[in-house]
């Protein structure tokens, strides 16, 4: 039976979604995305209703990357039995969080450290990965998950955090963070469709995990600005969300993504990422 013509199904077409869409599309793929807002090519999903049956027909490749909710995954929940019962669809993946791996008191982790979040919105994550896998098991159909460091790229990176207003270095002794480039997470997941079964958990994190001063004061370098001010976490005025952030101190091991995928990043640290989206802004 002939292939089906490439098309992807992207659940919550975010940040990462259409930097995916665009990939695609340059290489012949008809993409479909979903949004709580639709628009010309994004279908309106918020998770309280299915969509149309006839969504899925001819799609090949899903990528689910809606946060879960705490009833799960709503992109699996309405749809568990549509792509089990597809023809045409031949692999899943799953964008999850390297938060399931909670705090490790600045240890190195990979993809055989269980699963341990400290945080609800990981904990919650962590369910919806087993989800993904389970039906896998039971729809015969390959699933990979990935799990992704702190993403940044093009407008979405501490070039624009260093210049804005009160702009400070949160320095909390000892802790690193992961990141990952939008463009390595695209080249993963492509690898990943190429690979299907390869897996089925993949770290996506970049090979330098590194606290969040040293990021900031190489960013401001770039613009040349002066860093912003370091305060220290226990004194610094942060939301609940980014106070959570500091919770975790994990190192993040991406060898996985190299042995099993071939994957090579095109931003192995920060600073080739930062100079790239630099040098591509300035005229």
């Amino acid at each position: 039976m002939p292939r089906s013509e490439p098309h992807a199904l992207i659940f919550g077409e975010g940040f990462t979604g259409k930097r995916l869409r665009a990939a695609l599309e340059a290489d012949g793929w008809r993409v479909t995305g979903t949004s709580r807002t639709p628009s010309p090519g994004i279908l309106a999903f918020d998770g309280s209703l299915p969509l149309p049956p006839a969504t899925f027909a001819g799609v090949t490749h899903v990528i689910a990357s809606i946060p879960p909710d705490a009833d799960g995954d709503p992109a699996l929940r309405l749809h568990a039995d549509a792509l089990a019962a597809s023809a045409s669809l031949e692999w899943v993946g799953y964008l999850s969080t390297t938060g399931v791996y909670g705090n490790h008191d600045g240890a190195w982790v990979d993809e055989t450290t269980p699963p341990a979040p400290t945080a609800d919105r990981s904990a919650r994550r962590v369910k919806a990965e087993q989800a993904w896998l389970s039906w896998a098991e039971h729809a015969g159909k390959p699933v990979q998950v990935f799990r992704l460091a702190g993403i940044y790229g093009p407008g979405r990176s501490a070039l624009e955090r260093v210049q804005l207003p009160g702009a400070q270095s949160i320095l909390k002794a000892g802790h690193a963070m992961g990141r990952i480039h939008v463009d390595d997470i695209v080249r993963i997941v492509r690898a990943g469709m190429a690979r299907p079964a390869a897996g089925p958990v993949f770290n996506c994190a970049d090979d330098e995990p590194a606290p969040t001063a040293d990021v900031l004061s190489y960013a401001a370098a770039l613009l040349d600005i002066p860093p912003p001010p370091i305060v220290p976490f226990e004194t610094a005025d942060l939301s609940p969300m980014a106070r959570s952030f500091y919770a975790d101190n994990r190192r993040v091991a991406n060898g996985r993504i190299k042995r099993e995928l071939g994957v090579e990043l095109a931003y192995p640290t920060y600073r080739e990422g930062l100079r790239a989206i630099f040098d591509s802004a300035t005229p």
